[in-house]
């Protein structure tokens, strides 16, 4: 992958935006609505025609818009599959995306789904082996991937270091980027006893091109990230942590259950843009 040596790390924010829902199509294509940006999901558009297509090629004329991939297997041990990549790197062509994203995760083996975004060990030996294959997608996309942590319920005994710790080495490693979800943090800080705060702090703040926000699900003691509710007040806390440590940075919501009317979710977005504005104000007051 060919890079200037003087470009940007980071594209530039385009704002507050929310990932492109068939419930919201019509929405979207009959007026302009205060979303900066829209997050399509990549593989729901990698199709040869058909109404999702036109659907989209009417609404981007209209929005910025970032494609966010859930079957990469970035972590798997499997070959890449080069028949998506280059379908992705087609879709890519049509959309002229903000970015390209995908998790840092696998998905299955041996030829078979999951279905699932699966965590990995945090060894050294990991951090090679996917920013190996990182490389290799850069490559092929001529593009840096921005890549997300996930929400996980289990941990490995042979991790050598902290989620936030393998990230940074990954980020390092592979030159890619990162999709910080807030509420992954979150989950994953309930479930495994750890302290979100130092996860946030920890990562490669530089790094960090966009920003999910969600809501979960509780069961059984357990945070379950099912994007089927509101934003919850302690993801908001560490949303403004994330803010005050780094900025404002393109931040969008995920909502892909019990979907709720457009109106809703634009105003639970205004919620991130007023911890952004008040952040930037309290620390430029503290700066006079």
């Amino acid at each position: 992958m060919l890079i200037h040596p003087h470009s940007p790390l980071l594209a530039p924010s385009p704002g507050f935006g929310l990932g492109l829902r068939p419930q919201h199509y019509a929405d979207f294509a009959e007026s302009k609505r205060d979303v900066d940006w829209l997050e399509i999901i990549s593989e729901n558009f990698m199709v040869d025609g058909g109404k999702p297509l036109q659907w989209l090629d009417r609404i981007r004329a209209d929005y910025p818009m970032a494609m966010h991939g859930v079957t990469l297997s970035i972590g798997g041990s499997d070959p890449l599959d080069r028949d998506y990549l280059q379908r992705l790197k087609s879709l890519a062509q049509r959309v002229d995306p903000l970015w390209v994203s995908d998790h840092v995760c696998w998905g299955g083996h041996a030829g078979l789904h999951a279905h699932d975004l699966l965590p990995l060990p945090y060894t050294d030996e990991a951090v090679k082996h996917v920013a190996a294959r990182v490389r290799e997608v850069q490559d092929i996309l001529g593009r840096r991937l921005v890549l997300e942590n996930v929400s996980s319920y289990v941990e490995f005994r042979e991790s050598e270091m902290s989620e936030w710790e393998f990230l940074d080495a990954l980020c390092r490693e592979a030159d890619c980027l990162l999709l910080l979800d807030i509420n992954n943090i979150h989950v994953s800080a309930v479930n495994h006893g750890f302290d979100p705060i130092a996860f946030i702090e920890g990562v490669p703040l530089d790094r960090v091109q966009q920003v999910h926000l969600a809501g979960h699900t509780v069961r059984d003691g357990y945070l379950i990230d099912t994007h089927d509710a509101p934003v919850v007040d302690p993801v908001w806390a560490l949303y403004r942590r994330f803010v005050e440590c780094a900025g404002a940075r393109a931040t969008m919501i995920e909502r892909d259950d019990h979907i709720p009317p457009l109106a809703e979710l634009i105003e639970e977005l205004s919620i991130a843009r007023a911890i952004a504005a008040e952040v930037s104000t309290e620390q430029m007051e503290a700066a006079a």
